[in-house]
């Protein structure tokens, strides 16, 4: 495997950078260099703030609407939101990364400089449906709530395809990932075993907060 330690701690890929996309959309992360397809683009790390799913700061008018527009939903429930700007990243229907059960996106497909990172915001345990603004003719048009049961099968085809990849790419993020996590994984790219799945990332079954839907 090749890899790079990175200067830096950072869950965005160091050769990101944020820009506008459009009025409408509002910002972007786009590479500012040549990622290969495995490349892994972004990693849960310690400084990542975590908001308790019972947290009185989910009734505070001022901050929920923040938190419902740029936390992702955690398998317990709870909120997490990217410390950089990572939390900047967009949807689309053709992503080119996609999260994986490992805690770290990965890229789907070579991503070329000034081209947008984008992933599938289904996987973030959405609480609500919202449409979307798209340039594809086939975008499905609206993120739903039963989107991860409907297409997760295909998020871990996706997944699995860029890990092939991953052991043969530079990682710049492979000491900023969780030592448990980056063992599983190497692990799973030199023998095949341990995959984790995409649907370990789905919230389990029980309440939210008073007023989260």
């Amino acid at each position: 495997m090749s890899l790079e330690v990175p200067t830096h701690t950072i869950m965005m890929h160091p050769d990101t950078e944020l820009k506008m996309v459009t009025p409408e959309i509002g910002v972007g992360v786009f590479a500012t260099q040549f990622l290969p397809k495995g490349t892994i683009v972004y990693v849960e790390d310690p400084l990542e703030i975590e908001i308790p799913k019972d947290s009185p700061i989910l009734q505070n008018p001022v901050f929920r609407p923040l938190i419902e527009k740029f936390a992702t939903i955690r398998a317990n429930g709870d909120y997490e939101i990217s410390w950089d700007y990572a939390k900047y990243m967009n949807h689309c229907c053709h992503y080119n990364a996609i999260t994986t059960g490992f805690g770290f996106d990965i890229a789907t497909q070579d991503i070329r400089p000034g081209v947008q990172i984008r992933d599938d915001y289904g996987l973030f345990n959405v609480e609500y449906g919202m449409d979307l603004m798209c340039d594809f003719t086939d975008c499905r048009m609206r993120i739903r709530t039963a989107d991860f049961d409907s297409l997760a099968y295909s998020w871990d085809l996706s997944a699995i395809d860029a890990l092939q990849h991953a052991g043969n790419v530079p990682q710049k993020l492979w000491e900023a990932m969780d030592p448990g996590l980056r063992e599983r994984l190497t692990i799973y790219l030199e023998t095949g075993q341990g995959y984790l799945s995409v649907r370990s990332l789905k919230r389990r079954s029980d309440p939210g907060p008073a007023g989260s839907s």
